[in-house]
């Protein structure tokens, strides 16, 4: 498991967790089964609060990506790529109703949205 934050980012630092995690996690590059370090090892390893990655990895578990076994620790849900799909374009529509709702009170049009997206797309 890898996890970069960054303090200048507008998005709270357990968003940036939740969200590298759960990537990961989709992609595969974290299988089912896979321990979670416990969450004073991230915190300390980040050098965050307890309380910011504990409240990241209940946003994990609600969201059913890790199973959270009393006096054990976290570990990845084991989820089909059916599920990890599903997961993932729920993700992608929460998040775009959000965005897109913002764009249009900015005024802007569909095409200038798709036009701003495919260059920012492209350039990553």
């Amino acid at each position: 498991m890898n996890i970069i934050i960054s303090n200048t980012s507008s998005k709270p630092l357990y968003q940036q967790i939740f969200n590298q995690v759960s990537a990961q996690i989709i992609k595969g590059e974290l299988e089912p089964g896979t321990m979670l370090p416990p969450i004073r090892t991230v915190a300390k390893e980040l050098h965050i609060s307890v309380i910011t990655v504990k409240k990241a990895w209940e946003e994990l578990e609600r969201l059913g990506f890790i199973d959270t076994m009393v006096g054990r620790g976290c570990s990845i849900a084991d989820l089909t790529p059916d599920v990890l799909q599903t997961k993932l374009e729920n993700i992608l529509n929460e998040k775009m109703k959000i965005d897109i709702a913002y764009y249009k009170e900015l005024g802007l049009s569909l095409e200038q949205v798709v036009e701003i997206l495919s260059k920012y797309y492209d350039e990553g």
